[in-house]
C-alpha cells in the first residue's frame, strides 16, 4: 500500500496556477521548478498535473543570427536562456564594427525629446544603404547628435561613429553655433554624404543652412534612392515637388534632406557607435539669436494631430473626473475612443482612430481602451505606446510598449500623486 501511494503523482495547485499564467512575476521561476529535462529546457517544458509533459509554445525557439526569432519543434535548440531568463534580442544580434571606413555618410537626427525618432530611424536605415552599397569599400554612419541624449542603444539603429556636442551653447534653438559645428565636422572628415530630416523638428532648417554654407546645391523631400552609375555618387534620388503633386527625379547630391518611411530602419544588426572628437576645438560663434525657451501653452488647446503627450480614455474609465484632473496634472492632452465619443463623455473632435483623428504623439497613454482596428491605425505613429486595463489579453496590450494591468482609476490616481511628489520635492531643492 506504502508503494503504491508513494508511485501517486502530487501537485501544488498553486505552482500549476502560476506555471499557466505567463503574467505572474514568478512564471519562468516555477517553470523551472517544474521542468524535466533541466537546464535550458526547463523554462519550456513540464510535468503535468496528469503526468503529460506540458510545453509552453512562446518559449519554443531561438533568436536567430539577425535577432529574428526561429521556431525549432525539435526541441534541440531552446532559445539562450541565461539565469532562467531569455537574453535579450539586440544583444543576440551580429555585432558590425568597421575599423577603417572608406568614406564617411554623415547624419545629422532630430533626436526630439533626447531619443531618436521613428524619422531618425528610416533616416538611418538609408544612411546605411549608402554605407553598405560596396562590400569591398564599406562606409561608415556618422551621427552628429547636439545637446543631451537618452538613448542607450544607439548602435541598435546603425550609427559607425557618434559625434557629441553637449555644451550649453548647443541647446534650444541653436542654428548657427550647430552650423558652426558642422562646418567642422566637413573640414575634419568630409564626408561622401550628408543627410539630414526634411523636418519641422529642425532638420530641415539646419539643412538648408548647411547646404548655403557649403556651396551644395540640396535635394530637398526626398523618398527613394536607387542605385545609378551613371551619375556622380552612383546614386539617383526621386523627391517630392510642386506641392507633393510631382516626383522629380535627380542625381543624388552630397547634401540631402530626407522624409519619413525613406527606408526601412535597421533591425537585424547593432554596430559599435564608437565616440569621435574633433581633432580641433571650435572657433567661438557669434550667436546673433537667443532662443528665450518654450511658450508654455494649454495642452487642451493643442490639436490631437500635433500633440506629442495624449491621455486618451476608453470604455474602460468611469471616474471621469480623476481622468480629467490626471490630465491637467500630467500636462497632457486628452483623447478618447470611439465609445467613449458616443457615449458623450468626450467631444467628437477628441476622437482617435482612423474615424477620428490620426495621431504621431511621442506618448499615447491608452487608458481604458481594448483597441479596435480603428483605434489602432490611427495610432500607429506613436514613439512609445503605454496600455492601462484590466484586460492582459486585449489588443492594446499586445501593441503596448508599456503595460500596466490594473483598475484605471487607481493607476490614474497613483500615478497623479507620485508626479505631484516629484514636483513638490523639486520645488524645495530649488
Amino acid at each position: 500500500m506504502s508503494e503504491s501511494n508513494s508511485e501517486m503523482l502530487r501537485r501544488d495547485p498553486r505552482q500549476a496556477w502560476i506555471a499557466r499564467n505567463r503574467l505572474h512575476p514568478r512564471h519562468l521561476e516555477v517553470l523551472a521548478e517544474l521542468g524535466t529535462g533541466g537546464g535550458q529546457e526547463a523554462a519550456s517544458e513540464w510535468l503535468g498535473p496528469n503526468g503529460l509533459i506540458r510545453r509552453n509554445p512562446r518559449t519554443v525557439g531561438f533568436i536567430g543570427p539577425h535577432g529574428v526569432k526561429r521556431i525549432d519543434r525539435s526541441g534541440v535548440q531552446q532559445g539562450r536562456v541565461v539565469a532562467g531568463a531569455q537574453a535579450s534580442p539586440a544583444a543576440c544580434k551580429p555585432l558590425v564594427e568597421i575599423e577603417a571606413p572608406a568614406f564617411l555618410v554623415a547624419v545629422v537626427p532630430d533626436m526630439a525629446g533626447g531619443r531618436l525618432t521613428s524619422h531618425d530611424r528610416d533616416l538611418l536605415g538609408l544612411a546605411r544603404q549608402l554605407a553598405d552599397a560596396d562590400p569591398d569599400s564599406r562606409g561608415a554612419v556618422l551621427a552628429v547628435v547636439f545637446g543631451g541624449h537618452k538613448e542607450n542603444g544607439v548602435g541598435d539603429a546603425g550609427i559607425d561613429r557618434v559625434l557629441h556636442f553637449d555644451d550649453e551653447a548647443f541647446a534650444g534653438f541653436s542654428p548657427e553655433a550647430r552650423l558652426g559645428a558642422l562646418a567642422a565636422v566637413e573640414q575634419a572628415w568630409t564626408p561622401r554624404h550628408w543627410l539630414l530630416p526634411d523636418s519641422p523638428l529642425g532638420g530641415a532648417d539646419l539643412g538648408r543652412r548647411l547646404a548655403a554654407r557649403l556651396g551644395e546645391r540640396p535635394a530637398t523631400g526626398v523618398w527613394q534612392l536607387e542605385a545609378d552609375a551613371g551619375s556622380p555618387l552612383g546614386w539617383c534620388c526621386t523627391a517630392r515637388g510642386a506641392a507633393n503633386s510631382l516626383d522629380i527625379r535627380r542625381p543624388l547630391p552630397r547634401l540631402a534632406l530626407i522624409l519619413a518611411e525613406c527606408a526601412e530602419p535597421v533591425s537585424e544588426t547593432r554596430h559599435a557607435a564608437r565616440l569621435l572628437a574633433l581633432p580641433e576645438a571650435l572657433p567661438p560663434q557669434l550667436a546673433r539669436l537667443e532662443d528665450l525657451g518654450q511658450v508654455a501653452v494649454d495642452p487642451a488647446g493643442v490639436a490631437l494631430s500635433e500633440a506629442e503627450f495624449i491621455l486618451s480614455a476608453g470604455n474602460g474609465v468611469r471616474d471621469w473626473e480623476g481622468f480629467h484632473h490626471a490630465a491637467e496634472v500630467l500636462r497632457a492632452t486628452e483623447g478618447a475612443s470611439r465609445v467613449a465619443v458616443d457615449d458623450g463623455h468626450m467631444a467628437r473632435d477628441r476622437q482617435v482612430g482612423a474615424t477620428g483623428t490620426w495621431v504621431s504623439a511621442r506618448v499615447y497613454v491608452a487608458v481604458g481602451i481594448s483597441g479596435a482596428i480603428q483605434h489602432l491605425q490611427g495610432i500607429q505613429r506613436c514613439d512609445k505606446v503605454v496600455a492601462i486595463n484590466m484586460d492582459p489579453g486585449c489588443d492594446m496590450i499586445k501593441r503596448a510598449d508599456l503595460a500596466v494591468i490594473g483598475d484605471s482609476a487607481r493607476v490614474l490616481e497613483a500615478l497623479v500623486a507620485l508626479v505631484e511628489q516629484s514636483r513638490e520635492e523639486k520645488r524645495h531643492a530649488a
